[in-house]
């Protein structure tokens, strides 16, 4: 007995040391940062990359809504089973249930005014929230608790006794767009089965469902939005459907399972992910699931606040990409016809995004799935003609410029992921590279250059081009093609057209080969007439992550390039009226709340000034990434805020998104073992590590000095050691010989 009393106080101590060993990662997850501000995440239950989201369902009241979900709102509409999570444009929250008690309703209600509706207020000190669970107690009274499967959602209802028990199964509403054909059924006397069909951000999506109770329902009443149409079954444009039961109940169990595909399919995943009506037992898997990925990285710190950012973080990349697929592996492509894979398929990849970090991320710690992904992102090549954009449940939202696949499959060949057939990777990527009905595209392969007077944000889209075509030649390089190689180079410097060497900017230039006059770098026109995508000349001058010694020897060197990077982080200037709301996180021009400036922080690495990115990222994880609701500088966007804290909390980061190189930072943890597909361990330490001493003064690999500011991609996923020393100088002759840089090519 002693001895056991001893094995449970040491196991407490370790605990409370935040060690590797204790395996509760979910006590640092906390969903509702980012849940404020312009954050945009989704809060409510789900399973790692799982196709249900199911979560509360607020009125949509404009951009901050995006995932159907804000922290200042005190209205439920419904709890709906498919969320965005940290987009900027906004879609999905099908199939809304909403419980509710008293004579037969169907309105939804208006924020200030829900008499007369099924719309419940709710406050959030009755809000019980994990990424596996979400639970929360209406001011009405009725208790609502939401679990999930991959495919399917577990909701349990508690009703105050007495009252009459009823459920709104509202089919019209969304989260900002209203059906354009869905249906509802009663099948037998405890399930219904239905669909859902939307023309929103994405072209269309169809969402099939099958509803199962575990009370007999006594009735099903149907409308056409909030008209009376009859009862069990309704075809149109707005289904609503008022289920209610013969017996007064107090406790309500129902299952809802979703599909692309058919309400067969959707009846296939339900009787597949949950047979049973046991809601533990759901949500101890789901708990289960999520322990699983977050134990892939254990971090040792004392610092609980950093643990609950990090760990917080790590969910967030795991809500996208989405599984879309079912049971039997058939889904609705973008085609609208029925595919097939023996593999899981995935969704919702917000490319222009994710390609600079999250998938960087997952090539280390997620390629066990990494290629799925990228089969899947070969399977809509096939699909629609080309590699995704921004895809979106079964339909092409093409949102953003660029070809944002093209740098995620090329990182993913150049690295050897397995089960990536990398030769018909390299086809889809050229394939997306040279259509001419593609943005500007045609103007590329005849003059080099996408004229700012000829295409909406041309610029950026050259400049993003430009980082997809390097990754094609990468890919080329990989498979030995040398012409594909050469010609794609080639593009990937197309870049220097828009360098103004008189003024050292970016600058857009016109069809007839002049330069925009007059030309200010602080403004920023969001649509419209606007020459870059939510950024400025300031900006987009410093984005050649594809290139960075090639923007160094334009500016006239090390000096001069480090001088003009300085000045980003201090220059002050009107962005103008126009600008677009994604600029936020600013210090200077540098904006961390949008994605084209995530790499240019660690560019002091490629002019030998690493001590400068040290300072930045501290600044960056310090004061834009907290543990509350507006915890998130900017839009969430899927994953990618998040892997950025993620990897520079490591102390790396990959600025060219195919190079394999992963440029060094300032580590913010005591100790960090990533447990790797395959079973090996990277196990990264700092030593003297504070607030105060965030810069690198030596490294190590595998025990051995390490004199370099970056570290491989191969050294990471075979398995080893990096030991960080940490002071409160800078050692500025750490990383500066031009030998010790990041180095930018495929070896």
């Amino acid at each position: 007995m002693k001895k056991q009393i001893l094995l449970l106080l040491s196991a407490a101590v370790l605990a409370g040391q935040g060690s590797a060993r204790e395996g509760n990662w979910l006590q640092y997850v906390d969903p509702r940062i980012g849940s404020g501000g312009h954050g945009h995440v989704f809060v409510g239950a789900s399973v790692p990359f799982g196709a249900v989201q199911v979560g509360p369902q607020n009125i949509f009241k404009g951009w901050d809504w995006c995932s159907g979900y804000h922290d200042s709102d005190d209205v439920v509409i419904g709890f709906s089973h498919t969320h965005l999570s940290g987009t900027g444009c906004t879609d999905l929250g099908d199939i809304q249930i909403m419980p509710f008690t008293g004579e037969v309703r169907t309105r939804r209600g208006e924020q200030e005014d829900i008499s007369g509706s099924c719309a419940a207020h709710y406050r959030h000190e009755n809000e019980e929230v994990t990424p596996y669970r979400y639970a929360l107690t209406l001011d009405n009274g009725i208790g609502v608790e939401l679990t999930a499967a991959c495919r399917t959602a577990f909701h349990r209802y508690r009703f105050p006794a007495g009252e009459t028990a009823r459920l709104l199964v509202n089919l019209y509403e969304g989260n900002g767009f209203q059906s354009v054909a869905s249906a509802l059924r009663r099948l037998d006397a405890h399930t219904l089965v239905g669909y859902r069909i939307v023309k929103g951000w994405a072209p269309e999506h169809r969402i099939y469902f099958a509803l199962k109770s575990d009370r007999p329902i006594a009735e099903l009443l149907v409308f056409e939005n909030d008209e009376p149409a009859g009862r069990n079954e309704l075809e149109g444009i707005g289904v609503k459907g008022v289920v209610s039961f013969g017996e007064p109940i107090d406790r309500l169990c129902i299952k809802v399972a979703i599909s692309s595909v058919s309400e067969e399919n959707a009846l296939e995943n339900l009787r597949r992910e949950i047979p049973h009506w046991n809601f533990e037992q759901v949500a101890e898997q789901a708990r289960a699931a999520w322990e699983k990925e977050l134990g892939r990285v254990e971090v040792v710190s004392g610092d609980e606040r950093a643990k609950r950012i990090f760990y917080t973080a790590m969910y967030h990349t795991m809500i996208a990409p989405t599984t879309y697929c079912d049971v039997n592996g058939e889904f609705r492509g973008h085609d609208n016809r029925i595919w097939k894979s023996d593999r899981t398929n995935y969704s919702t990849f917000s490319c222009w995004d994710t390609y600079r970090a999250l998938h960087p991320w997952f090539t280390i710690i997620q390629s066990d799935r990494v290629g799925d992904m990228v089969h899947s992102m070969l399977s809509i090549c096939d699909q629609q003609g080309k590699l995704p954009i921004w895809p979106l449940l079964g339909g092409e939202t093409n949102q953003m410029p660029g070809y944002g696949a093209v740098p995620i499959v090329s990182d993913a060949v150049v690295k050897g992921i397995r089960g990536i057939d990398a030769r018909r990777a390299l086809e889809c990527a050229v394939q997306s590279a040279t259509l001419r009905r593609q943005d500007g595209i045609g103007y590329l392969l005849d003059r080099e250059y996408i004229p700012a007077d000829k295409v909406f944000e041309a610029t950026s889209k050259a400049m993003e081009y430009a980082v997809g075509d390097w990754g094609i030649a990468a890919m080329a390089r990989k498979t030995g093609d040398r012409e594909t190689e050469r010609v794609f180079s080639e593009r990937a410097r197309y870049w220097r057209h828009y360098f103004d060497p008189q003024i050292r900017f970016i600058r857009p230039k016109f069809e007839d080969g002049t330069w925009l006059t007059p030309y200010d770098p602080f403004q920023s026109v969001h649509g419209g007439t606007g020459y870059f995508a939510e950024g400025t000349g300031w900006q987009y001058t410093f984005f050649t992550p594809q290139d960075p010694y090639g923007l160094i020897e334009a500016m006239g060197g090390d000096r001069a390039f480090a001088g003009k990077l300085d000045s980003l982080f201090t220059v002050s200037g009107d962005m103008g009226p126009q600008a677009s709301a994604d600029i936020t996180g600013l210090i200077g021009q540098y904006a961390h709340g949008n994605e084209p400036s995530h790499h240019i922080i660690y560019l002091y690495n490629y002019a030998g000034q690493q001590w400068k990115t040290a300072e930045k990222v501290r600044y960056v994880q310090e004061h834009f990434y907290t543990d509350r609701t507006d915890g998130i500088i900017g839009n969430e966007d899927c994953g990618q805020m998040s892997a950025w804290h993620i990897l520079s909390a490591l102390g790396f980061y990959q600025v060219n998104p195919s190079c394999g190189v992963y440029s060094f930072g300032s580590p913010i943890f005591e100790r960090v073992t990533l447990n790797l597909p395959g079973g090996r361990r990277f196990v990264i330490t700092t030593e003297n590590n504070s607030r105060e001493n965030i810069y690198i003064q030596q490294a190590e690999l595998n025990g051995r000095p390490w004199p370099f500011s970056y570290i491989p991609y191969g050294e990471i996923v075979r398995g080893g050691s990096l030991h960080f020393v940490m002071g409160p100088t800078p050692n500025r002759a750490f990383g500066s010989d031009p030998s010790h840089r990041p180095y930018n090519e495929i070896r």
